[in-house]
């Protein structure tokens, strides 16, 4: 029996539910949910009573110090800001894009990243070229084939959400780098689940959700900014960017040296109490652990699944295939009757892009496949 490497008991709902859905809206578990609790309690229902100017303007710091452990970046790299969204918005006018430059995207990544450059492409002669996704083919090397003298940026989650392949970002990096072109990686479904290290891939931008794989709510996200482009002025800045944001000295623009420049306005402070509270409990784990933890998951399920009519999107010899989001294809069954068969038996899991999305967590153990294949096989 392979066990859970977190205490199970601390997600109630798998008293009688099987969670195989981190990837979507991700499970909370009670060390965030309680810190949370406390702060609503303690601090945030009483105003200024129990909150100072002082206080608010370095409410942020233990989450940055958490964060940037994580992801393995200096701190004065890390952003705290209200949406990944928000940083990837701001992109296309942050970069000096040169007029007649390619942006390179998937066609099938996060909207997030493509949707800012399809609105700033339409309003001027850039171009948006979108590399599909195809599982006989490595889509790392065929990302590094389109880049060339005329690409501006190339801008890719680390793992694909709707179908778990896992980019090689130093690969892209070192081809991205003979070109001067600009590098963005969002690891949202990466970051809490597999170990990342910011300073390796040197990118421009760095961005990630506070929700998902790293166990927080909604209203507070990431973002680990070059050192070059920190001397570059937001092209959105906020009043809560300064060193002292209180400082509030309406005809001055007084941005921190640091990536708290990023950082806008008063922000989801319940959200940043429970970040910080569920990245130290994902340091404690550790990431190299909850990584080898979803291999050895996901080698159950593809066993599991063998004799089945279910295949994996890439096969487990791939080594672009990530081992906590597994995505599944049956041309035989309606997947959204499967759906629904899964969830009468309380198994609760995703579909993208009409493949069964399986998310494989800490909290996961084996009895969550069983249930799972019950169903499948």
């Amino acid at each position: 029996m392979l066990n859970a490497i977190s205490n199970r008991s601390d997600y109630p709902c798998l008293l009688e539910n099987n969670y195989l859905n981190q990837a979507s809206l991700g499970l909370i578990g009670e060390a965030a949910v309680s810190k949370m609790h406390e702060f609503l309690d303690k601090t945030a229902r009483h105003g200024n009573l129990k909150m100072s100017d002082e206080e608010e303007a370095s409410f942020a710091v233990p989450l940055r110090k958490n964060a940037s452990k994580l992801l393995n970046c200096p701190i004065e790299n890390l952003a705290i800001v209200s949406s990944a969204s928000e940083i990837l918005s701001q992109l296309p006018h942050l970069f000096s894009v040169k007029r007649g430059s390619t942006i390179l995207v998937i066609s099938t990544d996060f909207p997030a990243i493509t949707r800012p450059w399809i609105a700033y492409c339409q309003k001027t002669d850039c171009k948006l070229k979108f590399i599909d996704e195809h599982a006989d083919e490595n889509l790392t090397e065929k990302i590094v084939k389109n880049i060339d003298i005329e690409t501006a940026a190339v801008c890719v989650s680390y793992v694909q959400f709707s179908t778990g392949t896992q980019l090689d970002i130093k690969r892209i990096r070192q081809v991205a780098s003979e070109f001067g072109a600009r590098l963005v990686v969002d690891v949202t479904q990466a970051a809490g689940a597999v170990p990342i290290s910011a300073n390796d891939w040197q990118a421009d931008i760095l961005v990630c959700s506070g929700y998902k794989w790293l166990g927080g709510h909604g209203g507070v996200a990431l973002a680990v900014i070059s050192s070059e482009l920190l001397k570059k002025v937001p092209p959105s800045p906020g009043w809560f960017g300064g060193d002292n944001p209180f400082d509030m000295t309406a005809t001055l623009l007084p941005l921190s040296k640091t990536a708290k420049k990023y950082t806008q306005a008063t922000m989801s402070y319940i959200s940043i109490i429970g970040l910080t509270a569920s990245i130290s409990e994902l340091l404690e784990i550790g990431p190299q652990k909850i990584f080898s933890h979803s291999q050895k998951m996901s080698s159950l399920l593809r066993d599991g699944l063998a004799k089945s009519q279910w295949t994996t999107h890439r096969p487990s010899q791939d080594d672009s295939a990530s081992s906590h989001i597994i995505t599944l294809v049956n041309e035989s069954v309606d997947i959204s009757q499967t759906i629904q068969d899964l969830k009468e038996q309380k198994v609760f899991c995703g579909v993208r892009n009409d493949r069964l999305r399986i998310s494989l967590a800490h909290y996961n153990d084996e009895s969550d496949l069983n249930a799972l294949l019950s169903v499948l096989r």
